[in-house]
């Protein structure tokens, strides 16, 4: 049997840093699924999910509920997407990429295109928005699940997932 997360916060606390590996493996893939979506690059989410964890660890006596300590990584890991996002956007210009279709208005996109073209909307979207479409239609997070790992009320959540929805319609829209 897998011991808690707070069994293993507490056997980190008191000197088996070595411990710490079994959290790390219980939310890479979880975690590393939402830095990808969040990001949009393999390469940025791994560096964001590597931070995420260094810095997990290295407040770790300040995770005040060690039992819940997949929701307060996951806040940590949050902040690391989003300067992440920040850092591309500097680095890369959306104009640069040529979002397919704009010259084939009749064409259908093709999957690649349409993968792009999703990646390049959900760039657009708001850090906020950007986590809870991310969480609510990649991840398939309920709203509940979503409000205890964000520390936001599920109406506001709401809210973030209709807007981000309404926003990658028309910016979808207009990529056609």
């Amino acid at each position: 049997m897998e011991p808690s997360d707070g069994a293993v916060v507490r056997r980190v606390l008191a000197g088996e840093v070595a411990q710490y590996r079994i959290l790390v493996e219980r939310y890479r893939a979880e975690f590393g699924r939402y830095a990808l979506a969040a990001v949009g690059d393999r390469d940025a989410a791994e560096d964001a999910m590597q931070e995420a964890f260094i810095r997990a660890f290295d407040a770790l006596a300040t995770c005040r509920e060690p039992e819940r300590f997949g929701a307060w990584f996951f806040r940590i890991l949050t902040n690391q997407c989003r300067n992440a996002v920040a850092r591309r956007r500097e680095t890369v210009s959306l104009d640069d990429l040529d979002p397919p279709g704009r010259d084939r208005a009749d064409a259908a996109l093709d999957r690649e295109e349409l993968g792009a073209a999703l990646e390049a909307a959900l760039a657009r979207l708001t850090p906020e928005q950007r986590e809870a479409f991310v969480m609510k239609h990649v991840e398939g997070r309920s709203y509940e699940e979503m409000a205890e790992m964000l520390g936001v009320g599920v109406d506001a959540l709401k809210m973030r997932v209709h807007r981000a929805r309404d926003a990658m319609r028309a910016m979808m829209g207009a990529m056609r």
